[in-house]
């Protein structure tokens, strides 16, 4: 689908003839507008300030001024994944365009839609090796839904509008305009929007094919639901219809790290995250199960484990829009191609007056009370350390009542954040799944905020993965951002560590960080309120401290430093070969 696109006028609505409408640039701008765009996250550069001098004359678009270009994307990620809205990125050429790549990566594996805009040398340089030339087509092609160059300033409006479409159409993503400079200077004397570009809703499933779908649910001895990032990605409509169809069946859920929030973790029928840290008793139910409804997953590798073990003796239904999704990894015995909240609502319908079967799930719940009963979470929490675990029970306890929105960054606190805190409703996780970004939590956070200055947004970090992106500390200062960063503090690549640990003979090779900074001056240092936990007796009180702050706020608490993560399904692994501790012996009782 990338491409650089010269569109033939007759696939274009009439032109709007008649006086001057500024040049490119101003049309950029304005179309933004239009299409209800009120935030962009960027950085200015050479061929890009055509651009930026529009920009200034326009107080309506709010400008987030970062410190890196990868958490321009980060933090377009935040504002997007915590509203539905796309988040929308001004770079420069070159190396502005460039650094957006891991950025761009992150949205596209996680179905996050984000419209990135580059700037681009002019038109007659590009193919010399002009100075900040780069392929910015080329390099962004593997990481963008779709990408377009812009060499005709009367076609900038529709191909932003499409850009738009496509970005947050069908599977969301990101996209790439690349705008070279002298069309963004170029006066445009008529304007060539697209006939229309709104978002294409796929067709849904046919009433028969959703009746199928009811039949096998309502049949099923040993059933559980399956949800993913697609339920947060079609709104909170969806995450709503999905909890009604859970609880109409009575049957257990789990949810995807990408899915958290989509189903209320107060629910008898939760689970727990499944997947390579997730709990044993999401786990064993999947591996037990002769039905899983999957919702807006993909059946990604961390979830399935080894795949000729996964669920052997299940059925499969299987609900998303992306078509390639299905069969892709895991083969669908009732595929059902479509957006969640309508397929959902539909089967909903074909279970109309429906009761459960009394005492039809009995024994399926009286096994997984007994998987429960093993407290797979369970940790040690003595009064000589501060256990990572301890730390995230401590702060769900904290965060009880503030509607709080969480953004992490990647390795064991993910994992524990995860694993400890609860959501009762969607848009309030924020975390980098497919690609496991570090240095994505920060600016995420700062997205966020931005879309939600009222609420409490709190960074749960790493030491390691907080210094990827640790500039962007300036950023929440200079926009008042008041994001509490939460670092868990063990002075290791702790997941590196802990794989060297156990798969590697415990030789651990370069995750020890030695030359960590004093965290807490650093953050001064950017005008952050800051402190240091080192005792457990006073985690609790200065976590509220940390939370009551009016402005940022950076807590560096030191846990225990060699804890590993468990659940852990090892590499290779099925579902019912959890281990629960640091025995290292897989639980095979299920």
């Amino acid at each position: 689908m990338n491409q650089l696109v010269d569109i033939p006028l007759s696939c274009l609505s009439a032109a709007r003839l008649g006086e001057p409408v500024g040049n490119g640039a101003a049309v950029l701008i304005r179309t933004l507008l239009d299409l209800g765009v009120d935030t962009v996250f960027g950085y200015p550069g050479g061929a890009v300030l055509p651009l930026y001098d529009a920009l200034y004359a326009e107080p309506r678009l709010r400008h987030v001024l970062v410190r890196h270009e990868q958490a321009a994307v980060h933090a377009a990620q935040g504002y997007a994944r915590s509203t539905g809205k796309v988040g929308v990125v001004f770079v420069t050429s070159g190396p502005g365009m460039s650094n957006t790549t891991t950025g761009l990566l992150d949205a596209l594996s996680d179905s996050v839609p984000v419209l990135c805009i580059s700037g681009q040398v002019a038109t007659s340089l590009i193919g010399t090796d002009a100075f900040q030339e780069c392929d910015a087509l080329g390099i962004s092609r593997p990481v963008t839904k779709w990408n377009v160059q812009v060499r005709d300033a009367s076609l900038l409006e529709s191909l932003l509008r499409k850009a738009y479409a496509v970005a947050s159409g069908a599977r969301p993503g990101p996209v790439l305009v690349d705008v070279p400079k002298d069309v963004q200077l170029a006066p445009v004397s008529r304007s060539l929007p697209a006939a229309d570009h709104r978002r294409a809703l796929v067709k849904p499933p046919s009433h028969s094919r959703l009746l199928v779908a009811a039949k096998v649910i309502r049949e099923a001895q040993r059933p559980i639901f399956y949800g993913g990032g697609g339920l947060v990605n079609s709104g909170v409509g969806a995450c709503e219809a999905f909890r009604r169809v859970v609880e109409l069946t009575g049957a257990p859920c789990t949810l995807t790290l990408m899915g958290l929030g989509a189903f209320p973790a107060a629910s008898p029928q939760w689970l727990g995250m499944l997947g390579m840290h997730g709990t044993l008793e999401a786990n064993l139910a999947m591996h037990h199960a002769d039905l899983v409804v999957c919702v807006g997953a993909r059946f990604d590798d961390r979830v399935t484990g080894r795949l000729d073990q996964f669920s052997p003796n299940a059925k499969i239904v299987h609900i998303d829009i992306d078509a390639a999704s299905i069969h892709k990894i895991v083969r669908a015995d009732v595929p059902l191609v479509g957006d969640c909240a309508q397929v959902l609502q539909g089967l909903l319908g074909c279970m109309e007056g429906w009761t459960p079967q009394p005492g039809g799930l009995d024994g399926w719940w009286q096994q997984i009370e007994q998987w429960r009963a093993r407290r797979s979470l369970a940790f040690d929490d003595t009064p000589d350390r501060i256990a990572p675990q301890a730390l995230m029970r401590c702060l769900q306890q904290q965060l009880l009542g503030r509607d709080a929105i969480v953004s992490t960054d990647v390795g064991q606190h993910q994992m524990w954040a995860a694993q400890h805190l609860d959501f009762e409703q969607p848009m309030r996780w924020l975390t980098s799944g497919g690609a496991g970004t570090m240095g994505y939590g920060l600016p995420a956070a700062i997205g966020a905020q931005i879309a939600h200055p009222d609420k409490t947004v709190v960074c749960v970090s790493g030491d390691a993965s907080i210094l990827m992106n640790i500039q962007e500390l300036a950023t929440a200062i200079q926009h008042r951002t008041p994001v509490k960063v939460v670092l868990c503090n063990n002075g290791y690549m702790g997941m590196v560590r802990q794989w060297q640990e156990m798969n590697h003979g415990g030789r651990y090779s370069h995750s020890y960080t030695e030359a960590l900074p004093d965290f807490v001056m650093v953050a001064r240092g950017f005008g952050w309120q800051a402190r240091r936990v080192d005792r457990r007796e006073d985690l609790e009180s200065a976590l509220a401290e940390c939370l009551a702050s009016e402005g940022p706020y950076f807590l560096d608490v030191h846990v225990a430093p060699e804890e590993n993560c468990f659940p852990m399904i090892p590499a290779g692994a099925g579902h019912h070969e959890v281990m629960l501790g640091a025995s290292g012996s897989p639980d095979t009782t299920g």
